[in-house]
């Protein structure tokens, strides 16, 4: 709001201050000034995270909507502590203000977006799924919620693809755990860890393995149709995997793995397989 505007508003309530509305002309005034303080205060919170300063940033932010937290600048507010913290990797922060933003204005128009963010900070804190799952499975959490309230956005699309990774990172982790079961022949928390890789992250690159990984245990312990069983279900789906040779080696040792195998081999090769069932 101009100076100009502010000024004609005071004159107006100088020439009616006899109307007996005194009170409710004072509030009129002192609101005024608040969202003048408002705005100030959120200019120099964009100049700030423009300068780079994220920390004064984000408290001119605050500092902005706690001022008049009536105003629509206030979630404004709050999104834009939340993003100079998330730009400058402080997601923790950027975190806190996304939690409080989602419960202070569950109806606001840029829900989707805070959301979105909120998944996106605990994405980029994953530093090392072998060690902390907690990020890995916040952002999953986050970004399926993006996925269930926003459908028809961008960021459902986006989220889409980041839950794709993040299913590759968990799979890697229970394989992680599951070769480490086998190196010291450990079979049933082995078996256990591979069955959920099966189970929960079929479309990632470690179902195959996870797969031959279960016909070679079975045979091992002796349960020679469950390892037939895995056997099949990997010729079926993966014929051209090297696994799949792998496991065709559990049953014939002999058998040496050409890596040129051609169409023609590849197709004696699943026959081969079929036949021990």
């Amino acid at each position: 709001m101009s100076n100009l505007k502010k000024y004609l508003i005071i004159f107006f309530l100088f020439l009616s201050s006899c109307s007996g509305n005194s009170e409710k002309e004072i509030s009129i005034i002192e609101e005024e000034d608040l969202d003048l303080q408002m705005i100030a205060a959120y200019r120099e919170g964009v100049k700030a995270l423009e300068d780079g300063d994220v920390y004064y940033a984000a408290k001119k932010f605050n500092e902005a909507e706690l001022l008049y937290p009536q105003s629509h600048w206030a979630p404004k507010s709050i999104l834009m502590a939340s993003f100079a913290f998330y730009m400058q990797a402080y997601y923790k922060n950027a975190a806190e203000e996304l939690d409080r933003f989602i419960k202070k204005y569950p109806n606001d128009k840029n829900l989707d977006y805070a959301y979105y963010l909120l998944a996106m900070c605990h994405y980029e804190s994953i530093v090392d799924e072998k060690k902390d799952l907690k990020p890995l499975l916040q952002a999953r959490d986050s970004f399926h919620l993006v996925i269930e309230k926003f459908p028809l956005t961008d960021f459902a699309i986006d989220a889409k693809y980041k839950l794709g990774l993040i299913n590759d990172l968990l799979a890697a982790k229970e394989m992680y755990i599951a070769r480490h079961y086998i190196k010291k022949e450990k079979w049933i928390p082995a078996i256990n860890r591979l069955k959920i890789v099966v189970g929960n992250y079929d479309t990632t690159v470690y179902i195959e393995e996870a797969l031959h990984r279960l016909v070679e245990i079975h045979y091992r312990i002796g349960l020679v149709n469950e390892a037939k069983m895995y056997a099949n279900t990997l010729g079926y789906n993966y014929l051209s995997s090297k696994w799949y040779k792998e496991s065709y080696r559990v049953f014939n040792k002999d058998y040496k793995i050409d890596r040129n195998t051609s169409k023609k081999e590849k197709k004696k090769l699943r026959d081969r397989i079929k036949s021990f069932f």
